[in-house]
């Protein structure tokens, strides 16, 4: 697949994170959503990252002058897995529920019984 714009790519993430439902994305805390190019070199096909501290794990004066838990979407690899620009949409629509989820504390093994890993 063609390489797509950076700014292609941030509108889908964007898509992908409005398509959350607005309950779930209302309950979402202290947690920003970041795209970078590429992930670390040493998990160089590693779609997204969830880094933070799960909500199902604060307390109540958790998030209180904290910096923000961060969710990142790293193109590269999400570019170079697909090969349509249809695939790399459902692609970023799954790594961004995948890594949303992880915020709610929802942890891989489950997410595989739920069909999304």
């Amino acid at each position: 697949m063609q390489q797509v714009s950076d700014e292609y790519f941030e509108q889908v993430v964007g898509e992908a994170l409005d398509s959350i439902p607005a309950d779930l994305a209302a309950a979402m805390s202290n947690v920003v959503v970041l795209v970078e190019a590429e992930p670390p070199a040493d998990e160089p096909e590693l779609l997204g990252i969830y880094e933070g501290t799960p909500l199902t794990e604060r307390d109540g004066w958790w998030d209180a002058g904290s910096l923000p838990d961060r969710i990142t979407i790293f193109a590269g690899p999400l570019q170079r897995l697909c090969s349509t620009a249809e695939q790399l949409r459902d692609e970023i629509a799954i790594t961004v529920v995948h890594e949303v989820a992880h915020h709610f504390g929802i942890d891989d093994a489950h997410l595989h019984e739920l069909g999304w890993g």
